[in-house]
């Protein structure tokens, strides 16, 4: 792992809460979340982390990386479920502009300050739209594999989605059931056993469900490659940002280094030897990039 400044110019015990969320009256909802409280506060209001997760991801994806940052850097983190996700309320809409008004209305609701952003994937977008568009919320951010441009997803989501339905078609009544079928979508038990981290049984049934609307997300996914902001030239974050890149990632191509510069020009890079899920395959190395950005600097 590096960390570079890529454009000049430019054991402690802690608490966590866990909060399910309701959807409101108009098109923003109010995003579950796990609150990771630190033992040794960096101030009376430490400034607050929000971390969020990638496409059919949850906040407890990101447990233990958000309950070691509580305690490096004495900031409370508040690892949310985006919409469509985990136990976040349902909506036809997904897309970045709708999840990025979803965080700026968790950051007024819980009354946050000096926020900081962390998305991976599709969370990354997130927070990158969320910057751009309501700079004054935010202090930093730090996108974890992806990049403020248009690029097409792995095919592989379009496959997730089939399987997943023919799971569900096929009324299982135990993972191992519905493992034999993904098998057919996904080789890797890491990504399958991601995936039906999903499902669950609801009250009163007997066959397991999974928890994100599969029709809507199948519908998002041809835009979810895309960014809502196209010119730099009218917009751009002029804060401290962190761009975290998996080598052996298609995500952020070499050639996008001067884009991202124009949308952040502060913005700085680390590479960590690792495909696009950075967070679970370099945990370490992701924790020691984050830390050393967001550490205060003497």
């Amino acid at each position: 792992m590096r960390l570079r400044l890529a454009n000049p110019i430019a054991t402690a015990v802690w608490s966590t809460t866990t909060r399910r969320a309701y959807a409101t009256s108009s098109s923003r909802v109010s995003l579950a979340y796990d609150l990771h409280e630190p033992a040794k506060p960096s101030s009376d209001a430490p400034a607050a982390i929000v971390f969020m997760h990638g496409l059919f991801g949850s906040k407890k994806n990101n447990r233990s990386i958000s309950k070691a940052l509580a305690r490096d850097l004495g900031r409370p983190v508040y690892a949310v479920d985006l919409r469509n996700h985990g136990d976040s309320p349902h909506h036809h809409r997904h897309d970045y502009t709708a999840m990025a008004d979803d965080v700026a209305g968790f950051i007024d609701e819980h009354k946050l300050h000096n926020t900081t952003l962390i998305g991976h994937s599709m969370g990354a977008k997130t927070a990158m739209t969320l910057a751009l568009q309501s700079p004054d919320l935010i202090d930093n951010i730090v996108s974890v594999d992806n990049a403020p441009i248009d690029a097409a997803l792995l095919s592989s989501f379009g496959k997730y989605v089939q399987g997943m339905k023919r799971i569900e078609e096929a009324g299982v009544t135990k993972q191992a059931e519905a493992d034999a079928i993904l098998k057919d979508y996904e080789e890797s038990l890491p990504v399958r056993q991601f995936l039906l981290g999903n499902l669950h049984r609801p009250a009163g049934e007997k066959t397991q469900k999974f928890k994100v609307p599969l029709r809507i997300l199948g519908a998002a996914l041809d835009n979810l490659g895309d960014f809502p902001f196209k010119d730099p030239g009218e917009v751009r974050f002029a804060k401290p940002t962190l761009f975290v890149r998996g080598t052996q990632s298609k995500y952020i191509p070499d050639e996008a280094l001067p884009i991202i510069g124009q949308f952040f020009p502060r913005f700085e890079l680390a590479d960590i030897d690792a495909g696009h899920w950075v967070t679970s395959e370099k945990p370490e190395e992701f924790r020691q990039a984050v830390v050393e950005f967001l550490k205060p600097k003497l």
